[in-house]
């Protein structure tokens, strides 16, 4: 009755329980990272989509967020000129405020 005394290293089904406990742990890293990274700092702006039509912005003061989604609405309003800005071939921004 050879079968009886067969070795547990011809059993080809541990190599597969070695593999599900190899993702396993794979996917916890991953999903702990996705948490851990995803945080935003306490002040700062996330951008998705610029310059498309589906543009959002999301702006974070501290514990506050604030988003932002493009519409099909123009925006309108009275104002004056606050000033120019100018780039520089460093690619620079120079704010100029206009004469009162």
């Amino acid at each position: 009755m050879r079968f009886l005394e067969s070795d547990d290293q011809d059993d080809p089904i541990l190599s597969v329980v070695n593999m599900v406990d190899l993702f396993a742990v794979v996917m916890a890293f991953l999903m702990i990272l996705n948490v851990t990274g995803s945080q935003l700092p306490d002040n700062s702006v996330l951008i998705e989509n610029p310059g498309q039509e589906n543009m959002k912005i999301t702006i974070k003061d501290g514990e506050t967020l604030t988003r932002y989604e493009t519409s099909e609405e123009i925006g309108e309003g009275t104002g004056s000129l606050a000033g120019q800005t100018y780039m520089l071939d460093d690619g620079r921004l120079i704010y100029v405020p206009a004469d009162q």
